[in-house]
């Protein structure tokens, strides 16, 4: 039986020191108390023989087994010599091995005892080395001469087991720091320490290498550029640190399959390392400059990956490694390897936990969010419903009541003068006009956001529908000394202008009829009007009560009035904001707003020329019409936004685009021009933006091209600047992905029917 392990010490005893051995166990074992067992050859297996009638033949056998202490006694007769051959082991894992090997090589009478590993108590093995050490020294002291070995080699045997219980206690304080911590740095720092304290070494360190999926066998050393030392204990400040050295890749170059050979768990030693590696000058310059004369090194392999090197150094004399040295540094690469493999478990389990729970606290907060909005949605349309029928009920009291009144006074003999009767009916007019315009707002709505509206595009003139919306409010303004300006900044030549006139009245006169009614008396409101090239922008001026910063946001929601108070000073249904803002959009377009409280509002509408002269065709909300359909479909996108970019190049190919993606806009204007694309997108500075559209305007041949950039965030000042630049349109990210196709689908028409003409 061939059993190579760790912690067995072999010997020759005579047959007396042999039954002391024994009857050394059997008080060990009554010491332990009912926890303890003691296991001999009879319990064991079916072919044994009565010891000691035929001691040429049979094995000798002794099992102690207890919480504090597991120890096996093994003993052969050498007939030669009249001695016995015991070997005796104290490691639980070491036990279960042997016994495993020898079941498979005899009968078994019951089953084999299962030991945990690293179960023995420091103190039990302690106490019990002080007794095996005295019986031992003693035998050696009494066995005849002509029986025993020579007597050197007997010497040594004290320091020897000394050695090997040192060993011992080392391992457990590794393996129990391994168990209770799972804090790696620690373990590794607490295990350089010990084991170079224990192997008497000048430094030992651990080399890391970091994990690379494409390292293969014909490469070995393609880890080593980033492999580093560590960890690092020294025996005096006067030997120089290695720690957080990284050594050169070409430094290992001259050893082939290095790394492969410690994969197989080979531990390397060397005692003289000049002569070793003389053949590499870097390596052997390294180990020279930090006085490295010897060296032992383990491997620690993770996962069946070499994880990195413990290795010891003898920095001032050349060292003779023992056996017995190799075999405990390379159980100690071991057991380093378990304290690694489970300190990057429990780094998943807590990864995994933490993941959990910062999903667990994201979809409360999503939750509590959906909650509030469910809540504010009721809320809003409770305040709503209330709204409306206090809006609906007024103007109907009025129209019912005046309308009576002329019922019961008609005919003959009516007592009411023909100008009461004409003020009745006015009064009936006007509020069965507004009757109208509330209901007309709440279908319009409805319509709007059921995606079944449709724009009815033709020319127009800016300045009729300017005019319109003045006179309309004209009355209104007078009432309460608001002063009415028009200011209309568009060129004679440039008046007439493609959109859909009623809906352009519409949002003109919710912006008008919100600011009079914000406005108090003695203020003014302005509408400002004027056009970019392919864009016209409205822009409503106010002195009125002004928005907070707080309240913008909830400014163009549906069923939405900022305070109570204002719902039942000024009146409103709360939904003149949230139409306007969908009719703009339904044309392509953008509102914005700046608001000081008790200074003012600024609104800036910018729409679109709507011109198709090709099909003249409506424009629907349907979003089936945003897929393209012309020939010519190339849209460049300069941008080093990577997520921006995927999304707007999925976005764009799937409604039928080339999309071309360019990272650096240096080399962009020469691309842009032989891709003669139809839209360039820009998400760039807006230095580098202008620069594009400058080159791209000077030229004939790309002057059609559409600009549209990508801001953050853009007022309307800073678009006007943009506008006047040659900029066609901008998109506020994070991207809408309906709103790009919109503007891109707009943008594409327009430049394919100006590279035609």
């Amino acid at each position: 039986m061939n059993s190579p392990q760790m912690f067995v010490f072999r010997r020759l005893v005579s047959q007396q020191t042999l039954l002391a051995l024994s009857h050394l166990l059997e008080q060990m074992s009554a010491q332990f108390g009912q926890e303890a067992s003691l296991w001999t050859e009879q319990t064991l297996f079916q072919d044994h023989q009565d010891f000691p009638d035929n001691p040429s033949e049979i094995d000798y056998w002794r099992l102690l087994i207890s919480p504090q202490l597991n120890v096996l006694l093994l003993g052969k007769f050498i007939v030669h010599q009249s001695l016995y051959q015991i070997s005796l082991t104290w490691d639980s894992q070491t036990i279960q091995d042997l016994l495993t090997q020898l079941a498979q090589e005899r009968t078994l009478s019951q089953h084999l005892p299962l030991l945990t590993p690293f179960s023995n108590s420091w103190t039990a093995v302690n106490h019990f080395f002080h007794l095996l050490l005295d019986l031992l020294v003693d035998d050696s002291r009494e066995t005849p001469a002509s029986l025993s070995p020579p007597t050197s080699l007997y010497h040594p045997i004290e320091e020897a087991l000394r050695q090997q219980v040192e060993q011992e206690r080392l391992l457990n304080q590794v393996v129990t720091q391994i168990h209770q911590s799972l804090d790696l740095s620690q373990v590794l720092k607490t295990a350089v320490t010990e084991v170079r304290n224990f192997l008497g070494v000048d430094r030992l360190l651990i080399y890391q290498f970091k994990f690379n999926s494409s390292v293969t066998d014909s490469t070995p050393h393609s880890l080593t550029r980033k492999a580093t030392i560590t960890y690092e204990a020294r025996a005096s400040q006067l030997i120089p640190s290695m720690l957080h050295l990284s050594p050169e890749e070409d430094c290992f170059v001259c050893i082939p399959f290095y790394q492969e050979k410690y994969r197989q768990g080979t531990v390397v030693a060397v005692e003289n390392a000049e002569t070793e590696y003389s053949s590499s000058f870097c390596l052997a310059e390294l180990l020279r400059q930090n006085h490295v004369k010897s060296l032992l090194i383990a491997p620690i392999i993770v996962d069946e990956q070499l994880w990195g090197l413990i290795i010891a150094h003898q920095c001032f004399k050349i060292r003779q490694w023992l056996e017995s040295e190799k075999g405990f540094l390379g159980h100690i690469g071991e057991h380093l390897a378990i304290a690694i493999q489970q300190a990057q478990l429990y780094q998943q389990v807590q990864q995994q936990k933490n993941n959990f729970e910062k999903r667990v606290i994201e979809c409360t907060e999503e939750l509590k969010n959906t909650i509030a909005v469910a809540q504010s949605a009721h809320l809003s349309k409770s305040e709503f419903l209330s709204n409306i029928s206090h809006e609906l009920l007024t103007p109907l009291t009025c129209v019912i009541g005046l309308a009576g009144t002329l019922l019961h006074w008609s005919g003959e003999q009516s007592s009411l003068s023909p100008e009461k009767q004409k003020k009745y009916i006015e009064s009936i007019q006007a509020n069965g006009k507004k009757l109208m315009d509330l209901i007309n707002d709440i279908l319009d709505y409805s319509s709007l956001t059921s995606g079944n509206y449709q724009l009815r595009i033709r020319e127009f003139s800016l300045y009729s529908v300017a005019s319109a919306v003045m006179g309309d409010f004209q009355e209104e303004a007078q009432k309460k000394s608001i002063e009415l300006v028009l200011d209309f900044q568009v060129k004679k030549e440039e008046i007439k202008f493609y959109a859909d006139p009623d809906r352009v009245q519409q949002i003109i006169s919710h912006l008008m009829n919100n600011a009079i009614k914000f406005t108090p008396e003695g203020g003014r409101v302005t509408l400002r009007i004027w056009r970019e090239k392919n864009q016209v922008f409205f822009q409503i001026e106010d002195t009125g009560i002004g928005i907070t910063q707080d309240q913008l946001p909830l400014l163009f929601e549906k069923f939405q009035q900022l305070e109570s108070s204002r719902q039942r000073t000024h009146g409103g249904t709360g939904l003149g904001l949230a139409l306007t803002k969908q009719l703009v959009e339904l044309h392509r377009g953008t509102i914005e707003v700046e608001s000081t409280p008790h200074e003012g509002s600024l609104f800036t509408v910018r729409l679109p020329n709507s011109i198709n002269l090709k099909t003249k065709r409506n424009f629907t909300a349907d979003e089936n019409n945003l897929i393209n359909t012309n020939p010519n479909n190339t849209i460049i996108l300069i941008s080093k936004d990577e997520e921006t970019a995927t999304l707007i190049c999925e976005l764009l190919t799937v409604n039928n685009y080339q999309v071309i993606w360019l990272v650096d806009s240096y080399p962009g204007i020469r691309q842009i021009e032989i891709l003669h694309p139809l839209i360039v997108i820009l998400d760039q500075e807006n230095s580098q933006s202008e620069e594009i559209v400058k080159a791209l305007k000077q030229f004939s041949k790309t002057s059609f091209i559409k600009v549209l950039v990508l801001r953050k965030s853009l007022k309307a000042i800073s678009w006007q600047s943009l506008a006047k630049k040659g900029i066609d349109d901008y998109l506020i990210k994070p991207i809408d992905p309906t709103l790009l196709l919109r503007k891109v689908s707009f943008l594409a028409s327009i430049a394919a029917h100006e590279d035609k003409v």
